[in-house]
Formats: C-alpha cells, sequence, structure tokens
C-alpha cells in the first residue's frame, strides 16, 4: 500500500518534464517537407521582400522550435497537434487573420502557456512578426528561390540559417546533442569539429540536421561551406 505515493510522484514528475518540455494549445502542420525528406523544394520563382514563404520561411522555422521530439512532430503529437506540414498548421491558423490565429496567440504569450514553452526561449521579434504577416498574407503554401551562393557572410546569411533552423533545438535550455547553436562561439565550434557540416549534408555518422525537417537546400548548404572554408569569420 505504501508504494502508491510513490508511484504517483513518479507519474507527477513525467507529467512535469512533459509540459516542462513540450508546447500546449498550439496550431500547425504542413505537407511540404515533412519528417526527412529530400531537400526542402523551391519554386524557382524569385523572392519578394515584400512576402514570407512558407517553405523557406515558417515551415523551418516551426519545425526548429516546435516540432521536436516529445512536443509536436508527426511521432509525438502533443495534443493532438504536428507542426512538420502545412496541412496541420492550417488548422490552428485562420488564414488573413494572425490574431485570431491559435498559432500566433501561443507564440506571443508571456505566461508559461506561450510557445516554445519555458525555459526554451520564445521566439525572436522578426520571427514572431515572419509568422503574423504569412497569416495576414493569405497562409499560402508558398516557396521562392532566394539563396545566393555568393552570400555566406556569418551575420547575413549564416546566423539567420542557423537561428531559424537549428537553434530551437540547440540552445541553454535545450541542448540537442549537447551542442549550443545560439552564439558565435558555439556555431564555429560545431563547424571546426566537422559535426555542423556533416549533419546538414546527413553524412554518414551524423545526426540528420534539421532533424525531423527536411534537408537544407543545397544552395544553404554550399553556403555554409564555404563559409567553414572561409576560415568562419565573424563578419
Amino acid at each position: 500500500m505504501k508504494r502508491k505515493p510513490i508511484l504517483m510522484a513518479g507519474i507527477m514528475l513525467s507529467i512535469t518534464l512533459i509540459y516542462i518540455s513540450c508546447v500546449h494549445e498550439v496550431p500547425v502542420p504542413s505537407d511540404t517537407g515533412g519528417n526527412g525528406g529530400g531537400s526542402i523544394p523551391v519554386s524557382g520563382q524569385p523572392c519578394s521582400s515584400d512576402s514570407v514563404y512558407f517553405v523557406n520561411d515558417i515551415l523551418p522555422m516551426l519545425v526548429s522550435s516546435c516540432a521536436m521530439s516529445g512536443c509536436h512532430d508527426a511521432a509525438s503529437h502533443e495534443e493532438g497537434v504536428i507542426l512538420t506540414s502545412y496541412a496541420g498548421i492550417m488548422k490552428e491558423v485562420k488564414a488573413g487573420n494572425a490574431t485570431n490565429s491559435s498559432l500566433y496567440k501561443v507564440i506571443v504569450r508571456t505566461d508559461g502557456e506561450r510557445m516554445p514553452p519555458p525555459p526554451a526561449p520564445p521566439m525572436t521579434a522578426e520571427q514572431i512578426a515572419k509568422i503574423k504577416t504569412w497569416i495576414n498574407q493569405g497562409a499560402k503554401n508558398n516557396s521562392c528561390d532566394r539563396c545566393d551562393t555568393t552570400s555566406f557572410k556569418f551575420s547575413t546569411a549564416i546566423q539567420p540559417l542557423i537561428q531559424n533552423k537549428c537553434q530551437g533545438c540547440h540552445n541553454p535550455n535545450s541542448l540537442g546533442g549537447g551542442i549550443d547553436l545560439s552564439t558565435y562561439a558555439g556555431i564555429k565550434a560545431s563547424a571546426l569539429n566537422g559535426t555542423l557540416y556533416g549533419s546538414v549534408t546527413w553524412a554518414t555518422g551524423f545526426t540528420k540536421m534539421p532533424q525531423g525537417g527536411s534537408k537544407l537546400p543545397d544552395c544553404e548548404i554550399r553556403q555554409i561551406k564555404k563559409w567553414i572554408d572561409a576560415g568562419t569569420p565573424n563578419d
């Protein structure tokens, strides 16, 4: 009989850990690019600076921040929410109306119910603005070809790429594989030991990154390679 309190304590601890590591009442998934397919497809259409694109911007951001194992990937689907496909994400979005969309509401919260949940860092103001703009522009399943392999500066190419597609799983509060990609020093260390390039190219012996998502476009992989070959400058 004395085992019951111990058993209940264990159950409550497990629930608490799940709550801390995953997101609640989130909306989201999509048909484009989920779960380990090939490189993210692009339409060949030039990008407009006035538009936000689902395949290029929104899906990688949500996969990195919300669709890790135990939360909103296809296997875990916490609270029935899957954030790895367009169809799933649209269940939580009202096209043309960000402020009425569950997805937007939960990422702008400042309490324990926000997404990603504490202690994970919140999305940046720029990321939130992109999601809001994408929804208000009709939440289209759109893509474009914006990558420029001649541009591989850390501040304008590499850091934004890592922030939007990798940092959700690799920050001080969520050290996937023990790797922190939230700082230049962390990104540089991962680049110099071969982990960064091995992971994004899905090389044998490395964990595929982004994990649970599509492989980075070839152009972005070339940008990373050029930056590494240039000596990983903090430029």
